[in-house]
């Protein structure tokens, strides 16, 4: 069944919003701000969560510390000035990279079958970082029923994250993981037909309200966006699947 056109939404932030820690109940979390806030959501609402908290929740840290660079990652450490330590866990998490220009930044293929910049290894201070959720689309189904059961409200979860590309400078934002949402849409005109990455349109409209590093908000809520529901999830997109 095709979701009808969508001519209009609204979309808003959660917040404020409180710092996580490690192993904290990401969902939980969430109900509390709407709480506290007054706001409820209704069916049919789409929230989009930050990747780097559900990697928070999910304590994905690592610490540098730990990580022992090898001549490669001190190689592209040296031509790219990124940390030898966090270059090679950009190479233990991905399975082919290359270079955008020659001083960087690093465009890897990650072992779950995004292609992200830095394999979506997001800095934690100057002595860690995180990882990426094991299984992105099992983390946005689990927190998607949580937030069901908490709040009774039938909706959908998109987990974004901050991405560049390799053509240009700057970072967008696109979905790693789904639920409740099917991540393709095919559109018509004219009797042609065209898919669209739906669920990257969704994390990048999300993305203009969450902003990039320092922004303190990460989770929005997307309403009045027509979709078809569907537990797929966006590894169901990918080219190159684990």
């Amino acid at each position: 069944m095709t979701a009808a056109p969508t001519s209009g939404f609204s979309a808003f932030a959660l917040e404020p919003f409180p710092e996580l820690q490690p192993g904290d109940d990401l969902a939980g979390t969430i109900t509390n701000v709407l709480s506290r806030t007054g706001i409820e959501l209704r069916d049919g609402d789409i929230v989009v969560v930050a990747s780097k908290v559900v990697s928070i929740a999910e304590n994905r840290y690592v610490d540098l510390a730990s990580v022992v660079p090898g001549p490669r990652a001190l190689e592209l450490s040296a031509k790219t000035g990124k940390p030898a330590e966090i270059v090679q866990l950009i190479l233990d998490s991905s399975s082919e990279h290359f270079l955008a220009t020659d001083k960087g930044p690093i465009i890897a293929r990650h072992i779950l079958g995004y292609q992200l910049t830095s394999a979506g290894i997001d800095r934690a201070g100057t002595e860690g970082a995180w990882l990426l959720p094991v299984d992105p689309d099992a983390s946005a189904r689990a927190l998607r029923d949580a937030l069901i059961t908490y709040t009774g409200a039938h909706l959908a979860v998109v987990i974004a994250d901050s991405d560049g590309r390799a053509d240009r400078r700057g970072a967008t934002t696109i979905s790693i993981g789904a639920a409740g949402v099917a991540p393709l849409r095919v559109t018509e005109h004219g009797g042609k037909k065209q898919e669209e990455t739906f669920t990257d349109l969704i994390a990048a409209a999300a993305g203009i309200i969450l902003g990039q590093r320092g922004r303190g908000a990460p989770v929005a809520v997307l309403r009045g966006i027509a979709y078809t529901a569907s537990e797929v999830g966006v590894c169901s997109m990918l080219h190159h699947r684990p």
